[in-house]
């Protein structure tokens, strides 16, 4: 790793956290030997405590949470329990108004320029690959109060004036419907006046969709996986095809745009199944979509599935990065080679943005819709190169 800050600083006691290093504590401190201590799962308070001993020269065995370096071992300090109340954290907001610049950072989903915030944590669907219920936030599902969320909102409103669009990225914001209503209740009783976009799951009813569209929701990010219902209820999506057709149907009756994301290379998928999912997503036709090859994390029960079996081509994670810094392709499947995976990703969005049909529908709306104009040639600008070449076929190790 270049300019690692133990190289810049060579007293800094360096910790990482996040998805991977949590799964892995043990083999990310053995792989390099600069990284000190792993903050494991939820680290906020972690980090903090640890923190507060570094500075007292107090015992790092008294951070719960903490992997660390202790002699010629390791130890694992017992686990930190998950922060019930998220409202006493503060807001992240505040961070990026300090250290970020918020141009520098792009969603395609959301208008530019926007703000990523969350309004809860984890997430209790049981989905195979999902990482960060997995490995990070936990099955369970923890919210912030909707007026602490508002108050953010009014937050970025006024601390970011240039800003057009908040985006919740929770791991799943609509698990709770009611809940759903009751934020956007509040954004209109304060009458915070930006857009908004959210990570949803299909089974959203429309009167939830009416009510968060009036209250600035613009678009969401859903998981629609599969046109194969025996390849979701193999990944334990738990959703059906009549769900995600109705889904659909309610969210253009309530104006809002979704974006399609699909999966190939699932347990059991086929050329056969491939095909279905193609279909699926030109039949639900949303505002935009992804294909993607299956990216196994470790920790996610998806990664054991596909290593048991031999599935994954390398378990040197530098391969699992392409040179341009986008996932390379390191699964595949009984009868479909990662090379397979990958053609079908980019035939499928071909088949699927090049349609007569949306090129049309895309013309309009930046007739129509003016604020989505930026948005549209900046997601474009990166995106058309891919379109047209294509994905680079996987690095072999």
């Amino acid at each position: 790793m270049q300019n690692f800050p133990a190289q810049i600083c060579p007293s800094s006691f360096i910790t990482l956290v996040g998805t991977h290093v949590s799964a892995l504590p043990d083999e990310t401190l053995n792989i390099d030997k600069r990284v000190d201590a792993i903050a494991r799962y939820e680290y906020d308070y972690t980090l903090l405590d640890l923190a507060k001993t570094l500075s007292t020269q107090g015992n790092l065995r008294n951070v719960s949470g903490l992997s660390f370096r202790e002699g010629n071992g390791i130890t694992h300090n017992p686990a930190r329990a998950y922060i019930e109340n998220l409202d006493e954290l503060p807001f992240v907001s505040k961070v990026y108004k300090k250290f970020l610049k918020i141009e520098n950072y792009f969603n395609p989903n959301a208008l530019y320029p926007m703000v990523t915030i969350t309004t809860s944590r984890g997430c209790p669907f049981p989905c195979t690959f999902c990482v960060y219920p997995q490995t990070l936030m936990g099955r369970g599902f923890r919210v912030r109060s909707v007026e602490n969320v508002v108050a953010e909102m009014e937050y970025i409103v006024e601390n970011f004036p240039q800003t057009k669009a908040v985006f919740f990225e929770d791991d799943t914001m609509t698990v709770n419907k009611n809940r759903c209503k009751e934020l956007a209740e509040r954004i209109l009783q304060k009458s915070v006046k930006i857009s908004w976009t959210a990570n949803a799951r299909v089974g959203l009813d429309y009167e939830s969709m009416r009510i968060m569209k009036k209250a600035g929701c613009r678009s969401f990010c859903v998981g629609f996986e599969s046109g194969s219902q025996k390849i979701l209820d193999n990944m334990k999506k738990k959703s059906n095809l009549e769900e995600m057709e109705s889904f659909m149907i309610n969210a253009r009756k309530a104006g809002i745009l979704i974006h399609g994301c699909f999966m190939a290379g699932l347990p059991g998928e086929t050329k056969e199944t491939l095909q279905e999912t193609l279909e699926l997503a030109k039949r639900l036709n949303p505002d935009t979509v992804q294909f993607y090859p299956v990216m196994v994390y470790p920790g996610t029960e998806a990664y054991a599935w596909y290593k048991e079996r031999g599935l994954i081509s390398t378990s040197d994670y530098k391969q699992w990065i392409t040179q341009e810094g986008l996932h390379n392709t390191v699964i595949s499947t009984d009868t479909l080679s990662s090379e397979e995976l990958v053609r079908f990703c980019d035939h499928a969005r071909r088949a699927f943005y090049l349609r007569p049909s949306y090129l049309f529908y895309k013309a309009k709306q930046m007739l129509l819709s003016p604020r989505e104009i930026r948005r549209t040639l900046k997601s474009a600008k990166t995106f058309l190169k891919y379109l047209i070449r294509g994905s680079d076929l996987p690095e072999k190790a």
